[in-house]
């Protein structure tokens, strides 16, 4: 479905590839289905986005990223902090679901999607259901924004830098904001893509703040999260840091020094695109609609009410600062 999808668009002016192939992975994957012999290949989706993230490294633009670096920092800590504080804040007040479901949310939209959500929910003990509405709720705004935020980029004509950073600090899992970004054009889809990476370092900080609140609201013991998880635990942090993040920085080093040739930098490249292609078309064909239409409605207007007073922030402050 890669290649049909790179063909495809190759034929017909349908827009980016990456989009064409996660459509085509939902159509097929909720008609026909996915066949239980090309599951557990069908699952391996992440780790071909992981290897296409990495290989990317050899194509950034480091100059302008340790130019744009500092500012870049704190707007994603902003970003971060704000649209935590947001859901809470929404989902305690004004919806009023329960917490462990807000936190979930929080955590998800904040962060990595539902990436996010597990970790966050190994350290504060959701119910099943709790987690399973917390990440259908996510993968419902995963799918919109991957469509609606190219076109509301095109829509106001914002710059590559201040798309890519846009949908690096507000849409919640890396696939579709790597999809989204390079949609709109390859230089918005590196920021997008570098902006994210360094958005996802911080869920090893949320996992554990979450841990420890919940820890001490329930068992009065804030010395230790659960399962003896100290709060200075390095292993507690690696096991939910994004460790394809460190090749991704050891390929954009050794580019930057030199390593490639002009025709080894197009080949690698090359290979980054197909295996985004590749990993769209596995997402395509993860997303169930039937469990999509069951998701709660009040979980989904939590996150509607968060992301788009973040993103309506964030894009303002984005507008003045690029």
């Amino acid at each position: 479905m890669g290649v049909l999808a790179r063909g495809v668009t190759a034929l017909v002016p349908l827009g980016s590839e990456l989009i064409v192939a996660v459509v085509l992975g939902m159509v097929v994957g909720n008609t026909v289905g996915v066949p239980s012999w090309a599951a557990p290949g069908v699952e391996t989706n992440t780790r071909w986005l992981e290897a296409g993230i990495v290989l990317m490294g050899a194509s950034v633009a480091v100059d302008q990223v340790i130019a744009a670096g500092p500012t870049v920092v704190v707007l994603i800590v902003a970003a971060v902090t704000t649209t935590v504080l947001t859901v809470e804040l929404v989902a305690r007040v004004f919806v009023r679901i329960p917490e462990k479901v807000g936190s979930l949310l929080a955590a998800g939209s904040g962060i990595c999607g539902v990436s996010a959500v597990a970790a966050v929910a190994a350290g504060i003990r959701p119910t099943d259901q709790q987690v399973a509405y917390a990440a259908a709720t996510i993968l419902l705004f995963d799918a919109v924004t991957l469509l609606v935020y190219p076109a509301v980029g095109a829509a106001l004509g914002l710059s590559d830098v201040v798309f890519g950073v846009w949908a690096g600090t507000t849409m919640f899992s890396t696939g579709p904001v790597t999809a989204a970004g390079f949609a709109y054009s390859g230089a918005a889809g590196q920021w997008a893509v570098l902006v994210k990476l360094a958005r996802n370092a911080l869920i090893g900080v949320v996992a554990v703040g979450y841990a420890l609140f919940y820890s001490r609201r329930e068992s009065g013991d804030t010395a230790t999260l659960p399962d003896g998880v100290t709060a200075q635990s390095l292993r507690f942090f690696w096991s939910n840091f994004p460790t394809f993040v460190v090749g991704f920085v050891v390929v954009t080093a050794l580019s930057s020094a030199g390593a490639f040739s002009a025709a080894q930098l197009a080949a690698l490249d090359d290979a980054s695109n197909w295996l985004f292609l590749f990993a769209f078309v596995g997402l395509g064909l993860t997303v169930e609609l039937a469990e999509l239409r069951e998701t709660g409605f009040r979980p989904v207007l939590v996150v509607l009410l968060g992301l788009l007073t973040v993103s309506s922030v964030m894009l303002a402050v984005l507008s003045v600062v690029f």
